[in-house]
């Protein structure tokens, strides 16, 4: 069972796909299935002696510790995907013509610097056009702030703890939000709206 997780490694760091954690599953559950019903209801005296009982601990522990590890390789973490640089989006039909200088605006947010899994604010204002966030953690634990609209995700800092990261995006008037994406971090409070007007 190693030996597969070491062949299919190159291939799920690529993908992140959930199908070898699922068939793993699958066979860890068979078995458990083929040795409590099929054999220790059929089989009063199973697994009748000690060389019985070890071979199908051996096995069990083989089967569980192959689908704890696909869970772990095929584990994702998109919050890494989006811990890149996201440059602003192209300028749209309607725009300022890229003569005409765009309002810019800076705006700062900063992580509790005693760890705790909040944001210093809870609103952030900001001007149509650039604008320029600088995130700050002064923890030892990592965080990062994503921007999104809706659904659609239009820019993260990296994730990253004791530093600052600044994060660029062309924003149209409206109302975004702001969140941490380490799990946990967001359904632990670690969200705002930034507010474009």
């Amino acid at each position: 069972m190693h030996g597969a997780a070491t062949l299919l490694s190159p291939m799920l760091a690529a993908e992140k796909s959930k199908v070898p954690f699922y068939i793993a599953g699958g066979v860890l559950a068979t078995w458990a299935v083929i040795v409590s019903v099929l054999l220790g209801l059929r089989k009063a005296d199973f697994p009748g002696n000690l060389t019985g009982q070890r071979v199908v601990l051996a096995i069990s522990g083989v089967l569980v510790a192959g689908a704890i590890s696909t869970a772990v390789v095929t584990s994702s973490s998109p919050e890494k995907g989006l811990a890149v640089k996201t440059p602003p989006p192209p300028a749209k039909a309607g725009a300022a013509p890229a003569s005409s200088k765009a309002a810019t605006s800076a705006v700062s947010l900063a992580a509790d610097p005693g760890g705790l899994l909040s944001f210093d604010t809870r609103k952030l204002n900001a001007k149509p056009g650039a604008v320029t966030l600088t995130f700050t953690n002064a923890s030892q634990l990592e965080h990062n702030v994503t921007i999104a609209a809706g659904s659609k995700v239009l820019g993260a800092t990296p994730t990253f703890a004791s530093g600052s990261r600044t994060l660029r995006l062309k924003l149209k008037p409206g109302s975004y939000t702001f969140y941490c994406s380490v799990p946990g971090h967001r359904q632990a409070g670690m969200e705002g709206t930034l507010n474009v007007t």
